[in-house]
């Protein structure tokens, strides 16, 4: 028996026999030619079957995944037709008259290296998505197909590394669960598997030796077990037997109320970040949206979205969610979300720079345009607008200003909207201190937890070495919870958490008892966090 510990991408046990995946080695060979025109006419046509391609994948992460997930392949696409990516192979071709393959395959090195260079996490890990685009168009040139096939049983994959076209060309339901020695959390591959809710692992250094043997992954350990002795295979079967028990029981808690013991409502919203993840709001009986991330509207394209887009986007949502509340926050570009036609100039600490609300208020165009769909929206359901990344109840002022000037020009041109709550996104130590004056613009407050912990504690929260003292639960977090909790009801503002916290089941009884209102979280927490609340005893608070 040997244990393997790694980084848990979704938590959950999983037990099953390992394939060991291994990528066939692309043998390019760099080789000297005469007509370049002929090669360049090559590449194109290898082009352009790599993007036939991808648009079919989109098409099956779509059904499969939804919209979220899908987006890579748009990304890809994007990557694809790169005018510098396009021109350096063309260069390669035409000055060092070389073949296509060689002169892609260098060029995706490169392109690659430069990526995983940078300081930034985010483009460190799109330095993986670089090199699959280029292996895809390799392989088109060498006359090779993409093999998904994991054979007839259901197995735990293990590899070197998986792209997300590799994770979506296999069978689902062959799929027990994966891991892998590279890759990172923040990868499209760990955002695939979460999507998919596939159990598994990064950091784990796997070999050939594994193929073929019993194993099972840990999930909350963050552990492979390879070749568990009986005992302990026994164990895990049991844990695996009860977590499936647990998720039948959950199951009939839909349709329920929630409720507490001593009878106080608790608004249970849930998570997206696109259209498509509205069939898991629906699915996992969640009460609303407490939090619909408009900025992934903005990610997967390459020029801003229009006015119509995003009213379509919005007015769908609004619509399936029947009259249940939406609360859509307004672009929160920046920091790790980026998307070039923004031409963000780089920032050195850019999670404390130029993003969400500043960019917003600095750029009202922008901004304007999408106050307009949101409202235009509100006129088919029940929308809420949240801004994020507060400091300053100006800011706040600012930004209704510009709503009732939308709503005047709405009046004018005789479009309808709807009533619509407007609230801020707590997540700055700054906007719990002055709690109190915000609460007094507002409807309501959202904690954003992943945040707030990071600028209270003073720690990067995407830096890995600082994972063991980055506390969550830090006493100071918890009252600066606390604090927005008491300062928003003393001015009729409900108080609801947006962030990761809100779905950690731990101190889902201590956040009834501070007095929060609402709790959102991802689609499959809504079940086990009504579980608790329809458990719990709220009493006079006592936290």
């Amino acid at each position: 028996m040997k244990i393997y510990q790694g980084k848990s991408i979704l938590k959950g046990i999983t037990i099953g026999k390992i394939l060991y995946y291994s990528k066939e080695e692309q043998m390019v060979q760099r080789r000297s030619i005469i007509d370049t025109e002929a090669e360049w006419k090559r590449y194109e046509e290898a082009k352009g079957q790599a993007s036939d391609q991808l648009n079919a994948l989109y098409e099956k992460a779509l059904k499969e995944v939804g919209e979220t997930g899908a987006a890579i392949f748009e990304v890809h696409g994007m990557m694809l037709e790169d005018d510098d990516f396009n021109d350096s192979i063309k260069n390669m071709i035409e000055a060092q008259k070389v073949n296509a393959e060689y002169a892609v395959a260098s060029t995706g090195d490169n392109f690659s290296l430069m990526f995983s260079q940078m300081d930034d996490e985010y483009f460190q890990a799109r330095s993986a998505d670089i090199k699959d685009i280029a292996e895809r168009v390799v392989r088109i040139l060498q006359g090779k197909n993409a093999d998904g096939d994991l054979g007839d049983v259901p197995v735990i994959l293990a590899a070197k590394d998986l792209a997300p076209s590799e994770t979506v060309q296999m069978d689902k339901s062959k799929l027990l669960g994966f891991v892998t020695e590279l890759g990172s959390s923040n990868s499209h591959t760990a955002i695939l598997a979460r999507t998919m809710n596939i159990p598994a692992l990064i950091g784990i250094p796997v070999s050939e030796e594994m193929n073929g043997k019993m194993a099972v992954i840990d999930g909350v350990k963050g552990e492979l077990i390879v070749e568990p002795d009986e005992e302990l295979l026994a164990s895990y079967q049991e844990k695996k037997r009860e977590e499936e028990r647990q998720r039948e029981l959950l199951l009939q808690l839909k349709g329920k109320e929630d409720v507490t013991l001593d009878g106080k409502k608790i608004r249970l919203y849930a998570n997206i970040g696109s259209v498509g993840d509205v069939a898991r709001v629906l699915a996992n009986d969640a009460d609303g949206i407490g939090l619909f991330r408009s900025e992934f509207l903005y990610l997967e394209k390459d020029t801003f979205p229009t006015e119509e887009e995003q009213f379509q986007a919005y007015r769908t949502v609004a619509e399936t969610m029947a009259g249940k509340k939406v609360i859509i926050r307004t672009l929160d570009i920046g920091a790790d979300k980026q998307a070039d036609y923004f031409n963000l100039d780089h920032e050195e600490n850019p999670a404390m720079g130029y993003r969400a609300i500043r960019i917003c208020l600095d750029r009202p165009e922008i901004f304007k345009t999408q106050l307009r769909a949101l409202l235009r929206a509100s006129a088919y359901g029940n929308i809420g607008i949240m801004y994020p990344m507060i400091i300053s109840v100006n800011e706040v002022l600012q930004a209704k200003k510009y709503v009732e000037e939308i709503k005047a020009e709405l009046d004018e041109k005789g479009i309808p909207y709807g009533d619509v709550e407007q609230g801020v996104m707590i997540e700055t130590p700054a906007a719990v201190m002055i709690s109190a004056q915000l609460a007094r613009e507002v409807d309501f407050f959202s904690l954003g937890t992943n945040d707030l912990t990071q600028y209270t504690l003073a720690i990067d929260r995407q830096n890995a070495k600082l994972d063991n003292i980055y506390d969550s639960h830090h006493p100071a977090v918890l009252e600066m919870i606390r604090m927005t909790v008491e300062n928003g009801h003393k001015e009729n503002c409900w108080v609801g958490i947006c962030g990761e916290l809100g779905a950690d089941t731990t101190l889902t009884e201590t956040f009834l008892k501070m007095g929060v209102d609402e709790l959102s979280v991802s689609p499959g927490s809504v079940l086990p966090i009504r579980e608790i609340i329809r458990k719990t005893k709220i009493g006079d608070g006592g936290f």
